[in-house]
């Protein structure tokens, strides 16, 4: 019989009652692992319903016993990555060691968070008029959700639910359908840690869940992760509906590389960020800009490095690329390599060629140089292992490249040239930014996000960002005055 996988209601897995599921494959072997229950609107209304009755308790919870509850998650995460990491390469199909990283980038976020008790500091003013003080502090909005991507079912929801829950929310997760079986691996670990009951939920579901969470008149806020056209029309949607929405949506993430960059550092450095994780990633390096003279030595060294790349299932661990997350996607993505050669871009590496494994959703390794503006490899976001070389005469004519595309979620530069990098880093308008780094995530006190098309909303993902999302800021002005001294006075409050 497929196992079913359900919602997470009120501190347990709760099946659902729709009646409409959608499948779930191991892509590595393109078999059927499961079935996954998704909502209606009836049951978002049920579990909202939960999530506000916990949200009215979990308030009162001081800031001592929530970061308890963090550090005791924060260790039962670093107990069981092993184990989490192998449900994540089950549905998803990255490496073990990949999963295992996305856990720990994860894990950052809530040991972040654990310092609610310093995060939630107000400011306290004595004596602003005679007699009067003046404070500020930081309430959570109640109930939020989370609608995270196939491609980080762990590190995403932890960029959202730790700051929600430590501020004193409700978090509700609706996480893709394609690889859903993690989300309730956290949310036991998150009632094993001592949370209340109904404060973490999770339902499962397509856009009929979304939809009723977007509309739903008690969800205060929403965070989503994907691609623009979507994030655009859930910023919109939620916005509409007087919510707060952080909406990040996708990328065209370049790389500039200078005539003086070390070639082979940058090599090494662009193949790890283009095809890690079987390019699935919104910080993937698609594009690889090379200024000048470097472009030649830069092709043939990333070619060389491509033949020993192997592809194979996640669980191997002699595997360095695993599957993409659905046949259907595998063969966009393919068609995408089709269309570049079509258009003129040379193909230096062709990953459809090849010995690979048969059965799973793989597809090799793709380089392709030669690389034009008005090419569909360039102007679209793949979501594969696809790199394209793009040549430019100047640094100039690079900057211009980067900063004239409608994505700006991150961008790196390869350079010996302190000065050049100071400039690039001022002038690249673009949300994350690497210097010799490939992959600019931010650590867990900063906080992530674009520009432009990658964003959509003025708040960030996590960090100090995170918790301004999720709470609300209040003044208050006291006074306790003589009762000897209290007169009526209809003039306008003054300070002196």
């Amino acid at each position: 019989m497929t196992q079913r996988i359900s919602h997470w209601m009120d501190g347990r897995k709760t099946p659902g009652t729709s009646g409409r599921t959608s499948p779930v494959y191991n892509p590595a072997t393109g078999q059927r692992s499961a079935d996954v229950e998704l909502a209606s609107a009836g049951e978002v209304d049920v579990a909202v319903a939960k999530a506000v009755v916990a949200a009215k308790d979990w308030r009162h919870a001081s800031l001592s016993q929530r970061s308890g509850v963090l550090f005791a998650f924060r260790q039962l995460l670093h107990e069981r990555t092993e184990q989490l990491a192998a449900i994540v390469t089950a549905e998803h199909g990255k490496v073990l060691s990949d999963a295992a990283g996305e856990i720990a980038r994860g894990l950052e976020n809530v040991e972040f968070a654990a310092a609610v008790p310093q995060l939630l500091k107000g400011g306290f003013s004595e004596q602003v008029s005679t007699g009067v003080d003046v404070y500020s502090i930081r309430q959570p909005l109640g109930v939020v959700a989370g609608i995270t991507p196939f491609n980080f079912p762990v590190m995403v929801p932890l960029w959202m639910c730790a700051g929600a829950i430590a501020c004193g929310n409700a978090f509700i997760l609706k996480p893709s359908e394609k690889d859903p079986s993690a989300s309730l691996f956290l949310a036991q670990m998150w009632k094993d840690a001592g949370l209340p009951d109904g404060v973490f939920t999770v339902v499962q579901g397509d856009k009929e869940a979304v939809g009723a969470l977007l509309t739903h008149a008690d969800v205060a806020a929403v965070s989503f992760v994907g691609s623009t056209p979507i994030a655009r029309s859930i910023y919109e949607t939620g916005t509409a509906q007087g919510k707060r929405v952080q909406a990040l949506g996708g990328a065209k993430n370049h790389a500039l590389v200078l005539a003086d960059a070390d070639v082979e550092m940058a090599a090494d450095a662009v193949v790890s960020a283009a095809y890690g994780s079987a390019g699935e990633r919104c910080m993937a390096l698609s594009v690889a800009v090379a200024v000048g003279e470097v472009a030649d030595r830069l092709v043939d060294a990333l070619a060389a490095r491509l033949p020993k790349l192997k592809v194979g299932d996640g669980t191997h661990p002699d595997t360095d690329i695993g599957p993409l997350i659905t046949a259907e996607h595998r063969d966009k993505v393919a068609g995408y390599v089709g269309a570049g050669a079509e258009q003129g871009a040379t193909l230096v590496v062709d990953g459809r060629l090849g010995d690979l494994p048969s059965g799973g959703f793989f597809l090799g390794t793709t380089l392709m140089d030669h690389v034009t503006p008005e090419m569909t490899v360039y102007t679209d976001e793949i979501f594969g292992p696809v790199l394209c070389v793009v040549r430019a005469d100047s640094y100039e004519q690079g900057l211009a490249l980067i900063n004239d595309n409608p994505y700006a979620n991150g961008t790196a530069i390869f350079t010996r040239d302190g000065g050049a990098a100071r400039a690039f880093q001022f002038d690249v308008e673009v949300g994350m930014v690497g210097i010799n780094v490939p992959v600019p995530v931010p650590v867990a006190y900063y906080s992530f996000g674009g520009w432009k098309a990658s964003l959509f909303g003025d708040s960030h993902m996590y960090g100090a960002e995170g918790m301004n999302f999720y709470t609300r800021g209040k003044v208050v002005t006291s006074r306790w005055p003589d009762p000897a001294t209290s007169a009526v006075d209809l003039g306008f409050p003054r300070t002196r």
